[in-house]
C-alpha cells in the first residue's frame, strides 16, 4: 500500500517538473533605457540582465560613458559588480577610489556607502547584481560632485 500510495505521488508529481524548461531572452529583448539623471551622472545604459525570480537576486548590465558613474548608493544585502568591457572605477565612502578593470569582480557589502562608474577617458560596463530585502535592492544618496569624482 505504501508503494502504491508513493507511486500516486511521483506520478502526480512528475508533469509538474516536466512542465518547467529553460528559457532565453535575447539582448533584443532585454530592452533598457538611460540611467535617470536623478541617480547618475553623465550618460549610462541600463539593461535589465534577469529579473528577481530566483531568491530576489536581480542583474542589470550598465554602461558608463567616459566620465559618466552612479549616484553614492547603498544595498542591503550587498551588490557584486561583474567588469564585462572597459575600465572603470569605484569607491567606498571615505576611502580612495579604485581602478576596475574587465574580468575583474567587485563586492559591495550590505550598507557600505560606494559608486561606481567609468572613467574620465575610458567606457566601462559591468554586470550588476543585488538582492531586494524588504521590497528594495538600493538606496540612493547624494550624485558624486565633480571635484570628489576628480580626486
Amino acid at each position: 500500500m505504501k508503494t502504491t500510495f508513493a507511486a500516486l505521488a511521483l506520478s502526480l508529481a512528475a508533469p509538474a517538473v516536466l512542465a518547467q524548461q529553460m528559457t532565453q531572452t535575447t539582448a533584443l529583448e532585454r530592452g533598457g533605457q538611460m540611467g535617470s539623471p536623478d541617480t547618475f551622472t553623465g550618460t549610462v545604459f541600463v539593461a535589465p540582465v534577469f529579473a528577481p525570480e530566483m531568491n530576489d537576486v536581480s542583474a542589470g548590465e550598465v554602461t558608463f560613458m567616459p566620465g559618466a558613474r552612479s549616484g553614492w548608493h547603498t544595498h542591503p544585502v550587498g551588490q557584486y559588480l561583474v567588469v564585462t568591457a572597459g575600465t572603470g572605477w569605484y569607491q567606498e565612502e571615505g576611502h580612495a577610489k579604485q581602478v576596475m578593470r574587465t574580468g575583474d569582480v567587485v563586492f559591495a557589502p550590505a550598507g557600505v556607502n560606494h559608486w561606481h562608474g567609468a572613467t574620465r577617458s575610458t567606457s566601462v560596463t559591468h554586470y550588476a547584481i543585488q538582492a531586494v530585502q524588504d521590497g528594495s535592492a538600493v538606496t540612493w544618496g547624494k550624485l558624486v560632485s565633480d571635484e570628489d569624482y576628480g580626486r
